[in-house]
């Protein structure tokens, strides 16, 4: 995928969290709902954009549609509740402990079907103009953060999720673009025993990332670092072994079937 088309995706991030944001703040203030129409006007988006991503977030539960227009949908109510409870809670220290003994950004994700969901970021990652806040919505399969949160499928589980996948366009230069290529990914991830995702979804961008289990085993979140390659590559052992660590730490908090 070219720079530009890195680009134009992080823009379509930045335009669906930005909708979120101004439905959910008109909602607090006890504003009137606003249609697609209304909304692309307000926000000065093209009205064709805000048709698409108003639907997508409508899927995610993020956004629902009432008789009068969109309001905040159950989704985005359970993730800001979910903000401040046991485990997330936790993860904000482990996030900014891992920004200090690493240097780089580190986020706490969740999985939604074929979607990760950004729970958490540490406070370099939140820097003004970045799209990277609690509910950014990247995908599953050409991300650090989604291949451990797809650190247990079986071959026949993940044919099964990505069935419907489109993967054309999608992810950075290193994004796999096939089932069997994702598959190949994760045996190579496990072998190692954690993720380490080259330019796969942010052009220049690295990511390592390990899966956080709850009391059962299953799991539950994604533990990520992010920086350039530069940054990244020469402390992946040593940032492994922290994030390892740090999903330990956060697993003694994660109730069974939070």
């Amino acid at each position: 995928m070219s720079t530009d088309s890195a680009a134009a995706e992080a823009s379509s991030l930045a335009q669906g969290l930005r909708l979120v944001r101004f439905v959910a703040d008109r909602e607090k203030r006890g504003r009137e709902l606003l249609g697609v129409s209304q909304l692309a006007a307000e926000l000065r988006m093209e009205q064709s954009r805000v048709s698409r991503l108003t639907q997508e977030l409508c899927e995610l539960g993020l956004l629902e549609r009432g008789e009068r227009g969109f309001r905040a949908g159950p989704g985005f109510f359970g993730l800001a509740a979910s903000l401040n409870v046991g485990w997330i809670r936790e993860a904000g220290a482990e996030l900014e402990a891992l920004v200090a003994s690493l240097g780089l950004r580190a986020r706490l994700s969740i999985r939604e079907g074929f979607r990760v969901i950004l729970l958490r970021n540490s406070t370099n990652d939140a820097v003004p103009g970045s799209f990277a806040a609690p509910g950014m919505v990247t995908p599953v399969w050409c991300t650090g953060a989604g291949r451990a949160l797809l650190w247990d499928f079986d071959r026949a589980a993940l044919d099964g999720l990505l069935a419907d996948v489109n993967f054309i366009g999608i992810g950075g230069p290193g994004a796999a673009h096939s089932t069997d290529a994702i598959w190949q990914l994760l045996v190579r991830d496990r072998g190692a025993g954690f993720v380490g995702a080259h330019e796969e979804f942010e052009h220049g961008v690295t990511e390592l990332a390990v899966p956080v289990r709850d009391g059962e085993g299953s799991v539950v979140a994604a533990l990520s670092v992010l920086g350039s390659r530069d940054r990244v590559t020469p402390k992946a052992a040593l940032a492994a072994d922290a994030l390892r660590r740090s999903a330990d730490r956060l697993a003694a908090f994660v109730p069974v079937h939070d």
